[in-house]
Parts: C-alpha cells; structure tokens; sequence
C-alpha cells in the first residue's frame, strides 16, 4: 500500500464506527442497502487513483448526476440558455422543495429536484431514449468507463417519483419545461440511476478539477469554462441546505446523493469521492462528510486556505560533492507529492546504482504535514538512496 493510500485507509478506519443515520427510506431499493459499506477515493493530476474501502461496490448516482447533467446542458445550450430556465442562487431549502422564483418560475438552481428537472428538460432529444443516449454518454465520459442504469432501482424510483412529477408539471406551467412532462421526469429518474462505484465519482470529481480533461483518460469532457461554471454552483448549492456550513467546514465544491455518495472538487489538484448509505435530515451522507471533514482538516483542503499556487512546488536540481539534489520551492500539498516522486524517479533511473540523491526542503515556504510524511515513504521504497533535509 502506497503512502496516501494507507493515509486514507487511516482516516477511514477512523470514521467506521460512526453509526448515525439511515438509508433513505423513500425509495424502496434505497431503503434495502447495506448501512455498513463504506469507501473513500482520491484522483489526482496524474490520473492515479487510489482508493479504499468498498471500492468495487455499485450504487446509483442519484443526485450526484445533477452537477455533470447541467455540464452538459451548458455544454450543448450556452450558459444563457440554461440561466432562462434555472437559477443559480442557495435557495436554503430541502432538495425537494416545492418552491420556485417569483415572476419568472425559475427553480433556484440546478442542485435542487426541481432545477435538476428542469435541466434535463435542456438535454437534446425528442424522447427519454434520446436524452439518455446524450446523459450516458457524457457521464461516461466523466467516470472514464461505460456506465449503465440500474433498471430496478429506476422502476422503483418511478413508482414513487409523485412529488417530482408534481414538480415538472409546475414547471410546464411555468413555461420552464418546454416539452412534454412525462419525458423529462422520466430522464430525471434514468439518470439518477446509473450504477457508479466511489472511484467512478473520484474520477468524475477530478475531471472537473481540472477544468474538464479527465486525468485517467486524456480526454477532454467539456470545457474549462463548463467546469467553472459547474464549480461555481456546486459550492454555494451542491450539499442543499447544508451548504453554507460545509462551505465553512471543509471550503470544496461538493454534491451528495441520497444513495450515499458524496463528491469534492479540489480544483487543480485533485477529485475525492465517498460513499456511506447513512443519511442525516439534510439526505447527506454522515460517514461520507465526516470523511471529507477529516481529510480536509488534516491535508489543508480548503479553498479559503492560504496557498501558493496549487500546492507543486517549484524545483532545481544540481550536482555536488554530496550528489545529487533536487531543491523544492513554493509551496508542497499532498497533490505535489506525485510531480516531485516522478522527478526523483526521472532522476534515479540515470544516475548509477548506490548513488544518494538529496531532496532539500528548507526552501519551501510551506509544507503541509501529510505531504511530508507521503515523500518520507516514498522514498523508502525508491531502490536508490534518498535523505529528506528539512
């Protein structure tokens, strides 16, 4: 086990015997997931995923899918044409409130069910099979797999979706649903039931944080303009009437579904995905934020944070009588440890066997604990000799 991995196994460990909440209980398929599961996920700029826990386990998107629905929306409409039919503002209600803006119909913004609606409603096609084609394809994109709908949990989300559908015929009324009804909630549903594992949301994750091109593909998803856009929103609206105290405590943009899952957007560095069923009264999951918390609370993970850059820092690298040294600069997060082992790696591979390389830190005007201690284990198991000077 690498060293961020075992920081994260760590910090899961630490969360496991957290035992508030429940499984949402509403939707059938829902209520019947094992309360015990647990996993966390962290991608960085390297597209190297590490991540542990129930890591193989499936479960639907849910509302996590909203965030990466309205970048396609964005991406195929423009933003003018989505800021028509959905706003952008906290509206410090619950998910599923009945609750739209006065004079113009608008729901609050795209987080909520009644703006998610309405931006499926913006997804091209003429039928549910169409926008789906468009949905499946694009979060595919985003999670750097095929992913596919879970057709129970979907049939089951249908069958209890009254309140939605009140929503979407709302909307019509409004003017903000342009089509027929039926077809948009139906997409609402399909897509909140796609099957993603907590890696599919760390990749996803990390595919907006840097700005659109996702880092285990290559491939470019949407935009950097979409991915800030999206961020935007998701900071001040993706945890629902929680999002002003997240904002506080852990300072990502965020999105949470009631499944279980919760995603965090560390822009330029890293995306980092967690899933436990356990709810609380906001349809948040328990363990999955106080993972979050932890993380942010030990690797320095707040936006509002002071930091140098993204956290890489600057390097040089020299001969001496000693050997050879590579000295860092600026500033070193956790996300900079992957650039300074791939360079000490470069470097190794040319020097001759037994040589000592030197790694001079005490220019760094800031390093953060958890970095250091994820270099010092690297460097143990690299084959040639590494000294850290502080």
């Amino acid at each position: 086990m690498d060293p961020i991995t075992a920081l994260l196994h760590d910090v899961l460990e630490d969360i496991r015997p957290h035992d508030r909440g429940a499984p949402a209980g509403y939707i059938p398929e829902l209520a019947a997931a094992d309360p015990d599961r647990l996993a966390l996920a962290v991608v960085g700029p390297r597209g190297r995923v590490r991540a542990v826990g129930d890591v193989t386990h499936e479960f639907t998107i849910q509302s996590i899918s909203k965030p990466f629905v309205l970048a396609l929306a964005l991406a195929d409409r423009g933003r003018d044409a989505v800021l028509r039919k959905v706003g952008v503002e906290p509206s410090g209600e619950p998910f599923n409130a009945i609750s739209l803006e006065p004079g113009t119909g608008r729901p609050a913004n795209p987080m909520v069910n009644a703006g998610a609606i309405a931006t499926s409603a913006l997804i091209p096609g003429d039928a549910v099979d169409d926008r789906m084609t468009r949905i499946v394809e694009g979060l595919s994109a985003f999670a750097g797999r095929s992913l596919w709908v879970d057709e129970q949990v979907y049939a089951s989300e249908s069958a209890t979706g009254d309140r939605n559908r009140a929503l979407a015929h709302l909307l019509r009324s409004h003017g903000i649903i342009e089509g027929s009804v039926e077809i948009a909630v139906e997409t609402y549903f399909r897509q909140c039931s796609l099957l993603v594992t907590v890696r599919d949301l760390a990749v996803m994750s990390a595919t907006l944080a840097f700005g659109g091109l996702n880092p285990v593909t290559g491939e470019r998803v949407v935009s950097e303009a979409v991915a800030r856009d999206v961020l935007s929103i998701m900071a001040s609206c993706g945890m629902y009437d929680y999002s002003g105290e997240w904002l506080l405590r852990v300072g990502l943009p965020a999105k949470s579904g009631v499944s279980g899952g919760l995603l965090a957007v560390a822009p330029s560095q890293f995306g980092v995905a967690a899933f436990s069923p356990r709810l609380d009264q906001h349809g948040n999951s328990v363990r999955a934020i106080a993972l979050l918390e932890t993380l942010g609370e030990r690797f320095g993970m707040h936006l509002l944070e002071s930091h140098e850059s993204v956290a890489v820092p600057a390097f040089t690298v020299e001969d001496t009588d000693q050997g050879r040294v590579l000295r860092l600069a600026g500033e070193l997060g956790l996300a900079g440890t992957e650039r300074v082992v791939a360079v000490l790696r470069e470097i190794a591979e040319a020097l001759p066997e037994g040589s000592e390389v030197i790694v001079d830190a005490r220019d760094l005007a800031r390093a953060h604990s958890a970095a250091l201690v994820a270099l010092r284990v690297e460097f143990e198991q690299m084959p040639h000799g590494i000294r850290l000077r502080e």
